[in-house]
């Protein structure tokens, strides 16, 4: 475990004060439009104080991507503190309780995603939740920095949620560029190519193809319920994407493999982060691409780059969280 990220209980308990501190996180560069950003739709404009986050019935918040409001229709993400090297939070619900039932999505009950605001240092992680409503999972904050972190989850009868919340990580930041866009990347041998064009404001069909030494990969392995799992992440405020696959393994017409194609709206045009889950061989990898998407009726701007390593397979990463090197675990 890096040691930045082995905080003790008192300091994470500052750092989850220090991120519902900027609620909906901050703002910047490529931004939704005009009516997701009103002051008197979302009662905020970079931060929002932690009770105005809380109007669960605020008719903008339903035009919001995911994981921009820390809370919403009643359900609110609180980190708590936790021992030295571990991660820990509760959703509270409607009636100020942490929640105890969630449905089962993508095999899980709840996916914890989090990224340096960066965009560096991707983890998506399972924790386990204990009877009291308080989830722990062995701290995915791989090093100092503010830290997006996403709870996505369903709550027990109820419609599918991600809260997000800033997590400050203390010590010296060096920010990394993001990597010029690019259609092609590797990941341990595996090359993966991106063919699509997402338009902002409508449906796009994006097609990843997964190789090996030349070779396609025709024997994908299920993970979460599909031959690939996708998340965008929008730069500048994190808006978050949670990309469904067309078709489930064992329907009938899904191939696992090469090819996994996802349908996928994003929200405005801007530079996005993408980041390919897949399992061969028994291990999860993560590829991951920079894509911008232009104006409404425009294409998006990705340019062959030189292929460079983008993740290993868990356990978690031990330190490091520079764009392109180990250090995006699965658990």
């Amino acid at each position: 475990m890096n040691t930045a990220t082995k905080l003790s209980g008192f300091a994470l308990g500052l750092a989850a004060v220090f991120g519902a501190a900027y609620g909906v996180g901050q703002v910047t560069g490529p931004v939704a439009p005009a009516a997701e950003t009103r002051h008197d739709d979302t009662g905020h404009a970079g931060e929002t104080s932690h009770g105005d986050d809380t109007r669960h019935g605020d008719s903008g918040a339903a035009h919001l991507p995911g994981g921009l409001l820390v809370s919403e229709r009643g359900h609110t993400l609180r980190p708590v503190a936790a021992p030295a090297g571990q991660f820990a939070f509760q959703i509270t619900g409607p009636d100020g309780a942490p929640v105890t039932a969630y449905e089962v999505a993508h095999d899980k009950r709840m996916h914890l995603i989090v990224a340096r605001r960066d965009l560096s240092g991707f983890r998506h992680v399972h924790p386990e939740m204990s009877p009291d409503g308080t989830w722990r999972v062995d701290s995915p904050l791989a090093g100092p920095g503010v830290w997006r972190v996403f709870a996505d989850f369903t709550p027990g009868g109820g419609e599918p949620l991600t809260l997000g919340v800033d997590v400050t990580v203390p010590g010296v930041l060096t920010e990394r560029p993001l990597p010029a866009p690019a259609t092609s990347t590797t990941v341990d041998g595996y090359t993966v190519t991106l063919a699509g064009t997402p338009q902002p404001g409508r449906t796009s069909e994006l097609t990843l193809t997964v190789s090996r030494d030349g070779v396609p990969v025709t024997d994908l392995e299920p993970y979460l319920g599909a031959y690939g799992h996708l998340v965008a992440l929008r730069q500048g405020d994190l808006a978050y994407l949670h990309v469904h696959p067309d078709g489930t393994p064992g329907d009938g017409r899904t191939k696992p493999g090469p090819d996994v194609t996802f349908f996928a709206e994003v929200p405005s045009a801007g530079t996005y982060r993408l980041f390919l889950d897949f399992q061969h061989g028994g291990v999860v990898r993560t590829a991951e691409f920079t894509i911008v998407a232009g104006a409404a009726g425009g294409t998006v701007t990705a340019v062959p780059a030189a292929p460079t390593p983008t993740s290993t397979s868990a356990p978690a990463p031990t330190g490091g969280t520079d764009h392109g090197a180990p250090g995006h675990g699965h658990d």
